[in-house]
């Protein structure tokens, strides 16, 4: 049996924080901001909102255009680093909150990669003999963005994306998944305070360690080579070429590193999904928020091939093929 995107759905916070307002917190400018990264705003949660809560709005509508009740599913996985607690899992909230009854349900970390890393996993269940699962990125940045790094904090935002796989004996397919790591260059991004290499305390909150650190100038060459090497990977394992696909879908970081993978890959700007000038970074949301807009605008349609790229800490880097 094959796997399938039967559906897509997400969910932004109603609170949107500009350029401008952040003009009024930090050392920048709406100028610099854009010229450097291409975003204009972001959605904040608003007090209270946990990653749970926009996982939840987004599973259901994905659900809901799957057709798929949640009493249906096999199993839920949410991708995130920033869920409501250390333990349980933010995805058994989640389930608790659907009335999904029958699913299994667990978490999964990979950072911006994340949804991808997911997506491979929901496809080798199906392929194992499941018929739903529920794949959800989920982020609430705001949690871990130090408001006094301008480097950083002009970055992140928050929203959640999801998509039910399902099992398939049609055209539609999830082709193929890979996925990539190096540990080496887990210093470039990462939080290091508030975990059991540095529990929380008084000098992890001075040090302001609980917040996200990140190298930007390494991550960028990074970025860029990893990503453009495995989207050719890919294609090369479909025997596809760059011509061949109808719309890529990348981790929505940074338009400067987004625009020269696509000079590198040859592809024009109208075969990509963009919206990191309205989200900002929502790390493993990016894909499936970007996903369900190029669906919703019709972008995408029955047919389409779709490649989904990723990049982000651990270091980590995924993509996907998918037949729409």
């Amino acid at each position: 049996m094959k796997a399938c995107i039967a559906g897509t759905g997400s969910y932004a916070p109603t609170r949107v924080l500009t350029n401008a307002d952040l003009e009024r917190m930090v050392a920048t400018s709406d100028e610099w901001i854009q010229e450097r990264t291409g975003i204009r705003e972001r959605r904040i949660a608003a007090t209270g909102e946990a990653c749970s809560d926009l996982a939840v709005q987004a599973g259901k509508r994905a659900l809901a255009a799957a057709s798929v009740a949640a009493s249906d599913l096999d199993m839920i996985l949410v991708a995130t680093c920033t869920g409501d607690y250390p333990l349980p899992a933010t995805a058994c909230l989640v389930q608790h909150q659907l009335g999904a009854t029958h699913a299994a349900a667990c978490d999964l970390s990979a950072a911006c990669c994340g949804f991808v890393y997911a997506l491979s996993v929901a496809d080798a269940y199906i392929k194992s003999g499941m018929r739903h699962v529920l794949v959800i990125g989920s982020e609430v940045m705001s949690a871990i963005t130090d408001w006094t790094d301008r480097n950083t904090c002009v970055l992140f935002g928050d929203g959640a994306g999801a998509v039910v796989v399902s099992a398939s004996d049609g055209a539609q397919e999830i082709l193929s998944t890979h996925l990539r790591s190096d540990g080496t260059l887990c210093e470039l991004i990462m939080v290091p305070g508030g975990g059991s290499r540095m529990p929380p305390s008084e000098h992890v909150i001075a040090e302001r360690r609980q917040y996200i650190k990140m190298k930007g100038n390494e991550t960028f060459k990074v970025a860029v080579r990893s990503l453009e090497e495995i989207a050719r990977s890919t294609l090369a394992a479909n025997d596809l070429r760059v011509e061949d696909l109808d719309l890529y879908v990348p981790h929505q970081a940074n338009i400067r590193i987004l625009k020269a993978v696509m000079d590198r890959l040859g592809l024009p700007i109208d075969k990509v999904m963009l919206n990191v000038d309205r989200y900002g970074n929502t790390s493993a949301a990016s894909i499936p928020i970007a996903l369900d807009e190029a669906v919703r605008e019709g972008r995408i349609k029955k047919g389409s091939l779709v490649m989904l790229g990723a990049f982000g800490a651990g270091l980590t880097w995924a993509s996907a093929l998918i037949r729409w």
